[in-house]
């Protein structure tokens, strides 16, 4: 991801063409699902070993706290409690990271093509002046 150059095109460079921005957004989608498969795992091996889940609850519950829905399970032990509400608090940060990632590229490229738009027009302005 991160050239010598750093790890996107200085505003003056032209817009990557479609197939290298194709590319990039491959490459950010994967490393996004890095960080979505990371934050599942911990949650449902938590929910298993303090929550006393089965797997499959566990996953389930994982998923509901990351997206923000809540969780599902009663937890009994104070364990599971203290790691339900960390958990809640991490996956917080963790799913804005992956959405952060995820669309990175894009608004990016956004940003990049609104900017050589204004740049566009402020040097034909002044070849007019």
């Amino acid at each position: 991801m991160m050239g010598t150059e750093g790890m996107f095109e200085h505003h003056r460079k032209p817009l990557l063409s479609r197939r290298q921005f194709m590319h990039r957004q491959l490459q950010y989608f994967c490393f996004s699902l890095l960080i979505l498969a990371f934050s599942i795992g911990i949650g449902t091996a938590g929910y298993h070993f303090w929550g006393n889940l089965s797997w499959i609850d566990s996953f389930l519950n994982a998923s509901m706290i990351l997206t923000g829905m809540g969780p599902v399970d009663h937890l009994e032990t104070n364990q599971g409690k203290l790691f339900s509400a960390f958990y809640a608090l991490f996956s917080g940060i963790s799913f804005l990271t992956f959405v952060a990632v995820l669309f990175a590229p894009f608004y990016h490229r956004f940003l990049h093509k609104f900017h050589l738009g204004i740049e566009d027009g402020d040097e034909e302005r002044q070849d007019k002046e």
